[in-house]
């Protein structure tokens, strides 16, 4: 089998790398991970064979070539345990699960582990900064007296460590980058609270998405100063007349692009700059596992086409 993809049902992303793979005409599996719970899975170890059998469908993972890590979901399970055993089916999956992570091991388009990794945010910037890329003055604290000794003086922007999506009694809402106001006493107890991103603010004459994929680079320059509502932060608002640009970047800031993703250890990254009024180009982020499908729609780069085309190298392998 020429390539595993392990999504879920719902990830539009990864249509658009089986319409790649069929264009081809190569053989693929497309493991939605919610359903593995009602699969057949065997290991076994005196042949190092291990094999899955889902939906009327046999996948030998010793026979698969490359693998695409997007975005799975916890496996549920439909077994007619009682809830007890809920939560111990859960994480008996889910281990079993990582078992095919491991198992496949140097065949990943980037590894589950490495994403893991590089999804840390104090250890990109550190590394952006290292490699030369310019870089916001960054606190990352819940401590208040910090936060506020930080701020003083300069208009700064707060946003997730991690977590940006929360669902305040029940309603899913998006935590944005936001210009935040003097920090005063009554923040103590929600500045407290989890440890946040605290940024000096960069005066953007534009925001980039730059998708790299293996040696190639994708830079999108996104208008994000044209409304109100997006100057700080280009997703807010979902504004669909937003104007998205390919553009070519400086090669030294090109060639950063590239040696962060690699120095993450691996083969994608979706990383946010910003260029501000000078012509400087400033890093904010790389998301490891980060949306692409809409810069493909948009903008015509062949992002799909060059996943495969890695994907492939690494079957050749």
């Amino acid at each position: 089998m020429d390539c595993l993809i392990v999504t879920n049902q719902r990830d539009i992303t990864s249509d658009y790398i089986v319409q790649e793979l069929k264009r081809r005409g190569r053989s693929f599996f497309r493991l939605n991970t919610e359903a593995l719970a009602t699969s057949e899975l065997v290991f076994c170890l005196q042949d190092d064979s291990f094999d899955l059998r889902l939906g009327g469908s046999e996948v030998r993972l010793s026979d698969v070539r490359s693998a695409y890590f997007r975005r799975p979901e916890i496996p549920s399970s439909t077994s007619s345990l009682e809830d007890g055993y809920r939560e111990y089916r859960t994480n008996e999956w889910l281990s079993a699960l990582k078992s095919v992570y491991l198992y496949l091991s140097d065949r990943w388009f980037s590894h589950p582990s490495a994403i893991l990794m590089a999804e840390d945010k104090p250890r990109q910037l550190r590394l952006a900064k290292s490699l030369g890329f310019a870089v916001p003055q960054t606190l990352v604290s819940n401590s208040f007296a910090e936060v506020r000794r930080f701020t003083m003086g300069k208009t700064v922007v707060g946003k997730p460590l991690r977590q940006a999506l929360v669902s305040p009694f029940g309603a899913e809402q998006v935590i944005y980058t936001t210009r935040l106001p003097e920090i005063a006493e009554p923040d103590r107890q929600g500045i407290g609270a989890v440890p946040a991103i605290y940024q000096t603010e960069i005066a953007k004459r534009r925001d980039l998405r730059v998708t790299v994929v293996g040696e190639r680079v994708f830079a999108v320059a996104i208008d994000s100063q044209s409304t109100s509502e997006t100057v700080t932060d280009w997703r807010r608002g979902s504004v669909p007349g937003l104007a998205h640009m390919l553009v070519e970047l400086p090669p030294d800031i090109e060639g950063l692009c590239v040696r962060i993703v690699q120095q993450l250890d691996l083969r994608f990254g979706a990383i946010d700059l910003i260029l501000d009024a000078e012509g400087r180009h400033w890093f904010l982020e790389c998301n490891p596992n980060g949306q692409w499908a809409w810069i493909e729609n948009r903008t015509g780069a062949p992002i799909s086409s060059a996943i495969v085309d890695e994907l492939e190298r690494i079957g050749r392998r």
